[in-house]
């Protein structure tokens, strides 16, 4: 998933370590020879984040490179989010390809199902035994590692305190009860047309949450193939949590997606939102705040409590790097992505406001007044299914429709999950 700031293509089947290469050119013309001559250049495709954020560290990550092959050439292109993509599939096609290419979470599951990316070994990226589940799963398929885990966004609960306060309700709530009693009281306080909680009905990554809070999901895999299991009793039970918190805080249109969550947030008809973690920032933006400036020293985020006694799991946004399998230097693009995403290159993007890759440097920011609520959040999570037809089914809408046909009535839960595990059978399991 892409990150915010406000802050004809190959097989792969080559497995990337970090072995010290050797100077034997091999002579054969296999990728394993290919792999093991000491490379002349390297390309690196990178989003214009860090480009514009923390150039410095990608320097420090060509000074590793340029340390150990003297007389590489290291070469950078940097892509703004929405040009990157439709670039990469051209040059896929072809022969000369980066040898680097960041992608967001998101966006890694065609290509690896492609063959477009080479497998990677875990053992080799430091921290790889602490990767956070929700990147991790992202850059595997098939059981199979395919990208590097870089950095991570999470998603929060924020709200207004000056409302909240106007409600009777003077500190951020910890627990489910908590949550509920207060947008009660803040509901009750401020009438039926105001959005205690801005919840759109059709924003199935917060109804997920529900659903794995659970033990849900959305799909799973039994034997070879995936099965729809949102008829399940675990993610009726989550579904059906979201459709009430729907009912009784959220007033407005019950059609809407979230992509524009954070504009209406601005409107002030409303004292919460879920959503990633700039999504409040945004709508304090002087541009968006509707309220006279209200927003910008009344926010407050926390950890999303869950129905369930834990924080509520998140879907996990952030970018991946991987090494796809035409490259000509795939072992120094390994080394590479370790030098920029290991121990030190952690370090370096947590100081730049990005949450780290694992759960090892996630830790000390849990104890840390200005990272403790995203980095607390970002622990739990889950991703989609990495399934060969989830393109497809994402295209369909099939989740946004059964949240819609649920918060409006129009079917039951229970009919609806149905409705929703047929459609998700007929092309879950073919790309």
């Amino acid at each position: 998933m892409k990150r915010k700031i406000i802050a004809a293509i190959g097989a792969a089947g080559l497995v990337i370590g970090l072995a010290a290469c050797g100077s034997d050119d091999g002579g054969d013309g296999s990728d394993k020879a290919k792999a093991e001559k000491a490379p002349k250049e390297l390309t690196v495709w990178l989003t214009v984040d860090a480009q514009n954020n923390w150039p410095e560290l990608v320097k420090k990550a060509d000074d590793a490179i340029t340390a150990k092959y003297p007389g590489i050439k290291i070469k950078h292109e940097y892509y703004p989010w929405n040009d990157k993509n439709a670039k990469l599939d051209a040059v896929l096609a072809t022969d000369k390809t980066p040898d680097v290419v960041e992608m967001g979470n998101t966006e890694m599951l065609p290509y690896m199902i492609k063959g477009a990316f080479a497998e990677l070994d875990a053992a080799k990226f430091d921290n790889s035994a602490a990767w956070l589940g929700g990147l991790k799963e992202s850059a595997t398929y098939d059981g199979k590692l395919y990208g590097v885990p870089y950095y991570a966004g999470s998603r929060v609960a924020t709200w207004r305190k000056d409302v909240a306060k106007e409600a009777g309700v003077t500190a951020a709530p910890t627990t489910y009860d908590e949550l509920t009693g207060a947008l009660d009281k803040i509901q009750e306080k401020n009438g039926a047309k105001f959005n205690a909680w801005y919840q759109p009905t059709r924003d199935w990554y917060a109804a997920m949450s529900y659903v794995y809070d659970n033990g849900g999901a959305i799909a799973k895999k039994d034997g070879d193939q995936w099965k729809g299991t949102l008829s399940t009793p675990e993610a009726i039970k989550g579904l059906t949590e979201f459709k009430d918190v729907v009912g009784k805080y959220m007033h407005g249109d019950l059609t809407k997606d979230e992509a524009d969550r954070y504009i209406v947030y601005g409107q002030g008809k409303s004292a919460m939102l879920f959503g990633a973690a700039w999504e409040g920032g945004a709508a304090a933006d002087p541009k968006v705040d509707k309220t006279g400036g209200k927003l910008k020293d009344n926010l407050e985020s926390f950890v999303m409590p869950g129905p369930n006694g834990s924080p509520l799991p998140v879907f996990l946004g952030g970018s991946d790097l991987a090494v796809p399998a035409k490259s000509d230097a795939p072992q120094a693009a390994s080394e590479w992505i370790n030098a920029f995403t290991g121990k030190d290159g952690q370090q370096g993007l947590i100081g730049k406001g990005n949450l780290p890759n694992n759960t090892t440097d996630l830790a000390p920011l849990k104890e840390q007044d200005a990272t403790k609520v995203p980095a607390t959040a970002a622990e739990k999570s889950w991703f989609i299914p990495t399934a060969p037809g989830w393109l497809t089914l994402e295209k369909q809408n099939v989740l946004e429709t059964m949240l819609q046909d649920i918060c409006t009535g129009k079917k039951s839960v229970e009919d609806a999950a149905k409705w929703a595990d047929d459609e998700i059978n007929k092309v879950i399991n073919t790309a």
